[in-house]
């Protein structure tokens, strides 16, 4: 279905968006629940792909993965 290059960038893009909700949440002081599915939710994606990953990722590697799908994305 997904490869792990793919989780991993769609991991590390919710968990991204997750950061402004959980800041939003706390300064308006109530419950961050929405924010805390979205962090692990993207924590399982990226969890799920250096899983399925042999050997996983080098924190080096990661943005040549980002390019790589986005470019994939793009040319199709």
């Amino acid at each position: 279905m997904f490869d792990s290059d793919s989780l991993l960038v769609l991991g590390i893009i919710v968990a991204t968006f997750a950061i402004p909700a959980v800041v939003s949440a706390f300064s308006d002081s109530r419950p961050p629940r929405a924010a805390a599915i979205a962090v692990l939710v993207g924590g399982g994606l990226i969890l799920l792909a250096f899983l399925s990953k042999p050997g996983g990722y080098a924190p080096g590697q990661i943005p040549d993965v980002v390019a790589r799908v986005i470019a994939r994305v793009l040319n199709r």
